[in-house]
């Protein structure tokens, strides 16, 4: 088997194509023989090392998170999928691995893959999408009819919650790069700002601000909301977990894996309401020099880059 791994944290060049023998499932684990992974954000900053306290220094590592596949063998205590069913979902933080033949994940990140959806769609959903649907809903307390404001609403988690409230009966509004103006309009937002925009112009009309790009100040947030209402962070660090434990609207959030969760998003997929770009599809065997440009790559990504086995 094989997969992409690294011996010591650092910037693309530590990335290898290795040899490795697939764990056995252990219990509430699920092993899936993967069809597709899908590239984030977070992968880059795990493999430099931002988030050593969780992952820790035993080496190996193995990279990715998202992926799909077919359930190859379960632990002890699985109950919601079977040895065959076709499943999208993530690893864990700690364990990764989705760049490869192999992966094992827990029961409880993984749902079944509706027929209607591909590999390489179904791959591209867990991350962004859960994030943006425990964003807009578990802290937001999201409700139809309200406004919710998107900054950074074209990529992953943004365009995910952009969708998502859209598909609740929400109005969306959101920045984006002015180039890509008619790309938002066509996805259902208004308005539509770019990045410095000024929040006076649009300041209290927001039941939900969720910050996706991690730029939006949050003396713009505070203008933008709503009394009463949310302003989200998905960006976490220590100085917003204190930020977050004064009064006030600003919450921080952490994604988790919730079964429920990801079936609301699987749902949303499968109902045509969610769907995620894919900007490349690599076989395996070429997706390190793809993740190194990839990562590397300074303007707008325009969608998921994609691993296939």
């Amino acid at each position: 088997m094989k997969r992409i791994q690294y011996h010591e944290y650092g910037g693309p060049e530590v990335m290898r194509l290795e040899d490795f023998e697939p764990a056995l499932p252990g219990k509430g684990e699920v092993l899936v023989r993967v069809r597709a992974a899908a590239v984030n954000p977070m992968d880059a900053g795990i493999r430099r090392g931002r988030l050593k306290m969780v992952t820790g220094r035993k080496f190996p590592r193995a990279l990715g998170h998202d992926f799909s596949g077919v359930v190859e063998a379960v632990g002890e205590g699985v109950t919601r999928v079977r040895v065959g069913d076709e499943v999208l979902g993530g690893a864990s933080i700690k364990g990764a691995g989705a760049f490869a033949e192999m992966v094992v994940a827990e029961e409880k990140g993984v749902a079944k893959k509706p027929a209607n959806i591909s590999w390489e769609e179904a791959a591209a959903l867990p991350t962004p999408a859960v994030t943006a649907y425990q964003a807009l809903v578990n802290k937001g307390k999201l409700k139809a009819g309200q406004f919710v404001f998107v900054a950074g609403a074209l990529g992953g988690v943004g365009r995910s919650a952009v969708q998502l409230a859209l598909m609740m009966g929400a109005s969306v509004g959101g920045s984006c790069r002015g180039t890509a103006a008619q790309e938002a309009h066509d996805l259902g937002i208004s308005p539509i700002v770019e990045f410095d925009f000024d929040p006076a112009k649009l300041a209290g009309r927001f039941d939900v601000v969720l910050d996706a790009s991690g730029k939006l100040p949050l003396t713009s947030a505070k203008t933008l909301v709503k009394p009463g209402g949310h302003i989200v962070d998905i960006h976490p660090a220590p100085a917003k977990f204190a930020r977050a434990a004064l009064p006030g609207p600003y919450e921080v959030l952490v994604t988790k894996a919730v079964p429920a969760d990801l079936e609301q998003v699987v749902r949303a997929a499968e109902k045509g309401a969610l769907r995620m770009p894919i900007a490349g599809i690599v076989p395996l065997g070429e997706a390190i020099p793809a993740l190194t440009e990839f990562e590397r790559r300074t303007g707008p990504r325009r969608g998921k880059l994609i691993i296939t086995t």
